[in-house]
C-alpha cells in the first residue's frame, strides 16, 4: 500500500533517462489510462514489451509502483506545460485561458473515468495524492491567471478566486461520465458559463 511520502511528487522525481524504463511506461501508460488499474496485469505489459515478467519486475516491483510513476510522469507534463503557458504573468487573459483549457482537456481526454475509479478502489491513498496535486495546480495555475485578469481590470474582484477554481474542480471525470459528458466537453461548458454567465441575450435584456 503506498503512502503520501512513498509517492514521489513531479517535482522531486526526474524524468526516467533508463531506455528500458521509458518503454515500460509508455506502455504501462496506455494501457492503464484506457483499459484501467484493474484491467491490466504485469503479464499484460511484458506480453506487449516482449519482454519477461522478472525484466518487467527487476524495474518496477509491483503494479502500483508502476502505477505511481505513470501519474507522477503525467502530473509533471501537466504542471510544465501549465507553466509555460502563464509564464511569468500573463498578457493576455482570453488567450492565455484558451491554452490553458486547450492543455487540461487534451491531458484529461487521455486518463479514462475506469482508470480513475480502479485507483479510487484499489489504492485510495493514490487517489487522495491525485485529487491533491490537481487542487495544488488548479490553485496555482488558474490563481495566477485570475490575479493578473483582475489587475488588466477584466475580472471582478467581489468574487473569491478560490470560489472559482473550486467550481472547475467540481468537474469530475467520474460524475461528467454519468451525465453522458466528456471531462473536456464539461470543462468548456462550466468554463463558458463562469465568463460568459448562463443567461442568453433575451435573459440579460429582460428587466
Amino acid at each position: 500500500m503506498p503512502t503520501a511520502a512513498s509517492i514521489e511528487t513531479p517535482s522531486r522525481r526526474p524524468p526516467g533517462t533508463h531506455p528500458v524504463e521509458e518503454r515500460i511506461l509508455a506502455a504501462a501508460r496506455a494501457h492503464f489510462f484506457v483499459h484501467g488499474f484493474r484491467g491490466v496485469t504485469m503479464s499484460d505489459l511484458a506480453a506487449d514489451l516482449g519482454m519477461s515478467k522478472k525484466t518487467l519486475y527487476a524495474h518496477f516491483p509491483s503494479k502500483t509502483a508502476l502505477v505511481e510513476r505513470v501519474l507522477s510522469a503525467k502530473l509533471r507534463a501537466v504542471e510544465e506545460e501549465l507553466q509555460r503557458i502563464t509564464g511569468e504573468s500573463p498578457a493576455d487573459f482570453t488567450a492565455t485561458l484558451r491554452q490553458m483549457l486547450a492543455c487540461i482537456q487534451r491531458h484529461t481526454q487521455q486518463v479514462r473515468p475506469p482508470f480513475l475509479r480502479d485507483i479510487e478502489r484499489e489504492t485510495p491513498e493514490l487517489h487522495a495524492f491525485l485529487k491533491k496535486r490537481r487542487q495544488e495546480l488548479a490553485h496555482r495555475s488558474f490563481g495566477k491567471l485570475i490575479a493578473a485578469g483582475r489587475k488588466a481590470g477584466i475580472i471582478r474582484r467581489d468574487i473569491p478566486a478560490n470560489l472559482v477554481i473550486e467550481m472547475l474542480l467540481g468537474i469530475q471525470p467520474e460524475k461528467m461520465a454519468e451525465l453522458g459528458l466528456t471531462p473536456a466537453a464539461a470543462l468548456t461548458m462550466v468554463t463558458s458559463v463562469l465568463f460568459e454567465g448562463l443567461l442568453t441575450e433575451k435573459g440579460r435584456a429582460r428587466p
